[in-house]
């Protein structure tokens, strides 16, 4: 008997400690905002533990940073961001938080698009709105925690090729599906011009009352130009932003009479309930909300 709880303790305390061991590999990555935690989340497993600094629902373009999210940085392993401009502020926000963790920005090696942004040609940051971009994001998210974790580098990499073929398999449905739409009906109109990557992809051309940022609101001379389009051009429909003002969906409804198609996830995520919880659901959600209104369902 006492042999046998001399077993029994042993055997406790070795999965104690492997419990322990786990628990402490776990990685601490902070990502800049909800679509990329999401991403992050695919690729890293029970390996990572990620904050994300602009949560569900919320701006990452009018983010103004609290202290909390210096020491929120500070405590990182690893810093994944967007990068092309998305995150502004982020750069000051590394400097004081003091951070050592190493900082990836997902989007390397994707050719960016290019905004007219006060008469400025700058780097559209949206690159996620594509799902073929979205597979580049995940295989840098995938090399950054690699350096930082070689140990687990095998299942990160496995993690990626099991998510790539869902990207991949949705990649191919949508566009499939969008082919079927004739190319006159594949016009929209939305508040935020974040979709210029997602209309490449699957041939659908996006007019937008703002610019790339919600931050900037469109001037009345704007506004009545595109008033002026979607009466000539037989828009299909109007959409509003998670992030977006109602009132300038409204406001464009009650002038030209074509009624709001619903609300895209445009550069975050929503609540798991309202149909865009993850990256993967949200380009879902988006694409059948733009296939409904371009069949005129």
């Amino acid at each position: 008997m006492k042999k046998i709880s001399q077993f029994l303790i042993v055997v406790a305390a070795s999965l104690f400690w492997n419990v322990c061991y786990a628990q402490a590999k776990q990685l601490h990555a902070v990502a800049s905002f909800s679509i990329l935690a999401d991403i992050v989340e695919q690729v890293g497993g029970d390996h990572v533990v990620v904050t994300s600094l602009v949560g569900r629902n919320e701006d990452t373009h009018v983010f103004e940073p609290r202290p909390q999210a210096a020491a929120t940085l500070g405590k990182a392993d690893i810093v994944i961001v967007n990068g092309l401009g998305f995150e502004g502020w982020m750069e000051k926000l590394i400097q004081a938080s003091a951070t050592k963790a190493e900082v990836v920005a997902a989007s390397n090696g994707i050719e960016s698009r290019k905004l007219d942004e006060g008469g400025q040609q700058i780097p559209d940051p949206h690159a996620w709105q594509n799902p073929a971009n979205g597979l580049i994001y995940a295989r840098n998210v995938a090399d950054g925690l690699c350096n930082v974790d070689p140990e687990d580098c095998a299942v990160f990499r496995s993690n990626v090729e099991v998510y790539g073929a869902k990207i991949q398999t949705l990649d191919d449905s949508l566009h499939q599906r969008f082919a079927q739409i004739p190319e006159a009906r594949r016009l929209v109109i939305t508040t935020h011009d974040a979709f210029a990557y997602f209309g490449s992809a699957y041939g659908i051309r996006f007019l937008a009352a703002e610019g790339m940022s919600t931050d900037s609101e469109p001037s009345a001379a704007d506004l009545a130009k595109l008033v002026r389009q979607v009466k000539q051009s037989g828009t299909s429909a109007l959409f509003l932003e998670n992030m977006s003002d109602q009132r300038l969906i409204d406001q464009i409804a009650l002038e030209t009479g074509v009624k709001p198609g619903g609300m895209l996830f445009a550069d975050a995520l929503s609540q798991p309930a309202e149909g865009g919880g993850t990256y993967l659901e949200m380009v879902k959600h988006n694409a059948e909300l733009l296939i409904a209104a371009m069949a005129g369902s």
